[in-house]
């Protein structure tokens, strides 16, 4: 079964036809503030594949038809085989670290745990997530959002916001906002740590 939706969502890429090349079919009518890519990330299937090897791009779009069109035509996210993940980000940002509109930033962060709890609700939690992220409710003015992740894992769903850097009382209002998004209780902490810090063990990370 992982490797049908694998398969299902490497056909969809920047070269395949879509509805939205026929003007005639469809027109666009609702612009979004910034162009974003769509990426996904494979699960490993022999230890020669190496990171580059299994994230790919999937399409860029740039206004809520072709968001909608796209969401439907992809494998949600209870169905995403272990570990793999989908990444939204701003056009001409890989969603690497070693990117430099990466490099310096960070990610608020939560995982779901539980994920025969979450299996449930994890598809409008990540639709949620995606839908602040292109609208850009997600932020105010700060314009600090790289893009949102989301990491299928087998003890837990992730979902993350990636931002330009690691200033935290500028992010604070993505975190706060990040824990509505996910209709988290108040209990239930968001936690944001620098990439650079993410690769070393017991490094420090803020709780919000």
């Amino acid at each position: 079964m992982s490797e049908e939706l694998t398969a299902q969502t490497e056909e969809l890429s920047l070269e395949s036809k879509t509805v939205f090349d026929n003007k005639e079919e469809f027109t666009a009518k609702h612009p979004l503030s910034n162009r974003w890519t769509l990426w996904y990330t494979k699960p490993q299937v022999n230890k020669n594949e190496n990171w580059h090897d299994l994230l790919k791009p999937v399409i860029t779009f740039s206004s809520v038809e072709e968001f909608w069109g796209i969401y439907n035509s992809i494998p949600v996210a209870n169905q995403l085989p272990l570990k793999s993940d989908y990444h939204l980000f701003k056009e001409g940002i890989r969603p690497e670290w070693e990117d430099e509109q990466n490099a310096q930033g960070g990610k608020w962060q939560y995982s779901f745990n539980n994920k025969r709890d979450a299996a449930g609700v994890i598809n409008e939690l990540w639709l949620r997530g995606l839908l602040s992220v292109i609208g850009e409710t997600i932020e105010d003015d700060e314009n600090e959002v790289n893009g949102i992740v989301l990491n299928i894992r087998k003890q837990a769903f992730r979902v993350g916001i990636w931002t330009k850097d690691c200033d935290v009382n500028k992010l604070k209002t993505v975190g706060e906002r990040l824990k509505k998004v996910l209709q988290l209780r108040e209990e239930q902490k968001v936690e944001f740590i620098s990439h650079d810090a993410s690769n070393k063990k017991g490094s420090a990370s803020i709780v919000l």
